[in-house]
């Protein structure tokens, strides 16, 4: 801490210092955009217009403080002209342009262009997707898709996203994104993402960055790239907020509900969010399994039925003080409660070669588990100056606690006497305790001709996983089993990066940055006593360069490297047993696997989108199946790939059909290679595949909305296994009244039933095939009631910063 501490205490004054060595043959126009109630404007768009022709000469775009910077080496008189959505344009007096000039406007004030008492709903004309040089943007507020679904719906159906039945979310044909809410990396598993986005209404979100190619300035881990939830900025002074009640059906009934409200006066911003999520589902999954014995093929089938209702209960809390103008902290809390229950009847077939009568294995698996997580940080954001340096620290604190137990019964029986059957269980109690102590700042500063970003960063995480396993044969006491295990994990990692953007010219802007990260990693198990390390330091770099071809056509080039650490648990030399015939077992020799991203992305019109892509990772991860043809079982588990290859194309074409119907198109063709030595089996194997989504939204008469969803997602290899093509078809309809502060929404999923995965692994000595659906089709009913009270101003909210918990499981 004391080495961490000197290292960024003398970056940070070295930076300062270098404020004086800036060059002076360009001109630096400077301000501060705030709204009619002094509160800061963010985003807003700065432009200089010529006088003479009232042509674009220079600009730029004001931080989320309102803050900005326009350096420019043009000549000439110009004006200053800024404006932003929802807000009167300004325009200052005449100026000239010369070499050296430094001015400060100082504090820009806009009027609203509408006020009122009550909140105002503004429904602009802006596309749906907005194609960026280093993102793209998916704007959420005010359509169909937010006022009737869920957060996770929302990211689901965004440019290159496919969101699966377990709700892990897939960026580009890969998997390892990393979720932020307002540029902070959220602490979380992605199970426990995916029952938090489930529970967070879309109404909330004002937008969705998708981020293929992070810079330096992201953390390191992630090899698909970042997804960052930009929630909505409340506008009203006083009291504001919303309640949201409703439900799904889809064989179970799940009932949902939640409330958000947000209070400011004088200088304190405060918000609280308490929602409910029930999940519920029917998974059928149906399993044949072959096995080469002696005499011939043995064959397995397998019929299961799980059942699973998952109740999740989230808090989020909010606090922003004002120190003055420059300078504010915040409280960030979140807390969380849920439990799951699941019933696992699972009945199997057995032919063997040889013998006439069949044998039967009937198993019900019976688990309850429950848990609590709580998350604090604290927050600092600070302008230095009036050119835009600005200086931010999160202090960022996670502890959860999760336990389950399971007893597994199996009868097994020869023929049609199931009487004279043998009986078998097995009790599982699982305990799994985390902390998190997250520190971290970052630095912006113009610098020369550009801008300069630097940070640094700390982590320090405990895991305590405590797996009991007992086993009882007959009506026998139980009696402990050698799998049981106790395992205690330490992760630390000290990081640190350098970025510098500016232009080469006035078509050409780049980006570069270096990042390390060192990794101080020890697992103990403590019932093999057996202790495996990892000490390790990487350096990610990073390059951008964006090329302006004309006004209506752009390239951008993007290369990085990154790393995706193995979670928690896949380090833990469990096993844990899914059924008689099937286990999964820990990995303690996982190592990271690094990935290197490359990106061509050709914009038109600021619409159309052509990407050309290519990403090479090794040591990937990827979940590997054995089978004991002896024992007739199969164990599946996480290893390191030798390397994988993903070679894409993915085009977005929006279409306005008619001015009432407007749709957005996409479609993504991927190449995955893998290659690998598994055993005394080497796999290479590689498959083009495609993916299709195209989106409608209609405005119906009488004020109702409509927007449909389809997507296909063909045949395609993972690995050791072959996945079928599937697709399905969303729809939903909205409805608001009264003023627009109730909204009526009903969306349907998976109308024809058509999201059924069938796939097969087969390699070297394994056969097995199987077909599952997770009771997707239903349909789902909410009403969403705002409310308002008082003039505008803006809440502050700071969600953490730090990845570690994207990696509990």
């Amino acid at each position: 801490m004391k080495t961490t501490n000197l290292l960024f205490l003398s970056l940070f004054v070295y930076l300062l210092g270098l404020s004086n060595l800036a060059a002076k043959d360009f001109s630096k126009i400077s301000g501060k955009i705030l709204d009619q109630n002094g509160e800061s404007v963010p985003y807003a768009n700065v432009a200089l217009i010529a006088v003479q022709d009232g042509h674009l000469v220079d600009g730029a775009v004001s931080d989320e403080n309102g803050f900005f910077l326009v350096e420019t080496t043009k000549t000439g008189e110009v004006k200053v002209v800024v404006t932003s959505i929802g807000f009167k344009s300004f325009e200052s007096e005449a100026f000239s342009l010369k070499a050296g000039l430094v001015k400060e406007l100082g504090e820009v004030q806009l009027l609203d262009e509408a006020t009122g008492l009550d909140e105002v709903t503004v429904r602009s004309t802006r596309p749906e997707i907005i194609i960026e040089p280093d993102k793209t943007v998916v704007n959420v507020e005010g359509t169909v898709m937010a006022e009737g679904s869920t957060a996770l719906d929302v990211i689901g159906r965004s440019p290159g996203i496919y969101v699966d039945q377990d709700g892990i979310i897939n960026l580009n044909g890969r998997t390892g994104a990393v979720v932020m809410i307002n540029d902070r990396q959220t602490y979380m598993s992605a199970t426990d993402l995916a029952n938090f986005l489930r529970a967070m209404p879309a109404d909330n979100i004002k937008s969705i960055e998708v981020i293929n190619n992070p810079s330096a300035r992201f953390d390191a881990e992630g090899s698909a790239g970042v997804i960052n939830i930009k929630l909505k900025k409340n506008t009203v002074d006083g009291m504001f907020g919303n309640v949201q009640a409703g439900g799904q059906y889809n064989g179970y009934w799940a009932p949902i509900a939640g409330v958000s409200l947000n209070v400011k006066k004088g200088k304190w911003s405060t918000n609280a969010d308490l929602n409910y999520n029930h999940n519920a589902n029917l998974n059928e999954l149906d399993i044949e399994r072959n096995f080469d014995v002696t005499e011939g093929v043995s064959n397995f089938m397998q019929e299961t039925r799980i059942r699973q209702r998952n109740k999740n209960l989230f808090f989020n809390g909010a606090a922003n003080y004002e120190i003055n103008q420059n300078h504010n902290i915040g409280l960030n809390i979140q807390a969380s409660d849920f439990n799951n229950t699941t019933t696992n009847p699972s009945l199997t077939e057995i032919s063997t070669p040889g013998i006439a009568e069949k044998t039967f294995l009937d198993s019900y698996n019976d688990s309850q588990g429950d848990g609590n997580r709580f998350f604090g940080n604290l927050h600092y954001g600070g302008n230095l100056d009036t050119l835009g340096t600005k200086l931010t620290s999160d202090i960022d604190f996670t502890r959860m606690n999760s336990g389950s137990e399971s007893l597994l019964t199996t009868e097994s029986w020869t023929g049609m006497n199931q009487a004279n059957g043998t009986m078998s269980r097995l009790n599982t109690v699982n305990d799994m305790y985390y902390n998190i102590f997250t520190a971290k700042v970052d630095l912006v500063k113009p610098l020369w001709k550009g801008t300069l970003e630097t940070g640094l960063k700390g982590s320090w995480v405990k895991s305590d996983n405590n797996l009991d396993l007992t086993r009882s044969e007959e009506d026998g006491p139980f009696e402990p089993d050698p799998n049981s295990n106790h395992f205690i994990y330490h992760e630390n990692v000290l990081a640190g990066y350098v970025s510098y953007k500016g232009k080469i010219s006035e078509k050409l802007s780049y980006q570069a940055g270096l990042r390390g990260e060192h990794s101080d990693i020890e697992g103990n198990s403590v019932t093999l006593d057996q202790i495996n390390k990892q000490n390790y330091f990487n350096l990610f770099p990073s390059a951008f360069l964006q090329h302006k071809v004309s006004d209506n056509y752009q390239i951008v080039y993007n290369a990085n490297r990154r790393i995706t650490r193995p979670n928690y648990r896949l380090l833990n030399p469990f096993v844990y047993y899914i059924d008689r015939l099937t286990t999964e077992r820990g990995n303690p020799n996982l190592k990271p696997q690094y990935s290197n991203n490359f990106e061509m992305n050709h914009v038109i019109k600021g619409m159309y989108q052509f990407t050309l892509g290519y990403s090479e990772t090794t040591d990937a991860f990827m979940q590997v199946f054995i089978q004991d043809d002896e024992e007739r079982t199969t164990t599946t588990y996480t290893d390191n790939f030798d390397k994988t290859r993903n070679a894409n194309f993915r085009a977005m074409v929006p279409v306005q059909i008619r001015e009432w119907w407007g749709t957005s198109n996409m479609l993504q063709v991927n190449y995955n290679r893998f290659r690998s030595q598994i055993g005394d089996d080497l796999l290479d194997v590689g498959q083009t595949s495609f993916m299709v989504r195209s989106q409608h939204n209609v405005n119906l008469p009488k004020g109702f909305k409509l927007e449909v969803v389809g997507m296909y997602l063909g045949p395609q290899i993972w690995g050791q296994g072959v996945i079928e093509g599937f697709g399905w078809v969303d729809a939903g309809v909205t409805k608001t009244i009264m003023k627009d502060k109730l909204t009526i929404a009903v969306n349907g999923t998976d109308l024809f039933r058509t999201q059924v995965i069938n796939a097969a692994v087969d390699f070297a000595d394994i056969d097995t095939s199987f077909r599952q659906y997770r009771s997707n089709q239903g349909v789902r009913f909410t009403l969403r009631y705002r409310f308002a009270k008082g003039e505008s101003f803006r809440v502050n909210k700071s969600s953490g910063s730090s990845e570690e918990r994207d990696r509990l499981n």
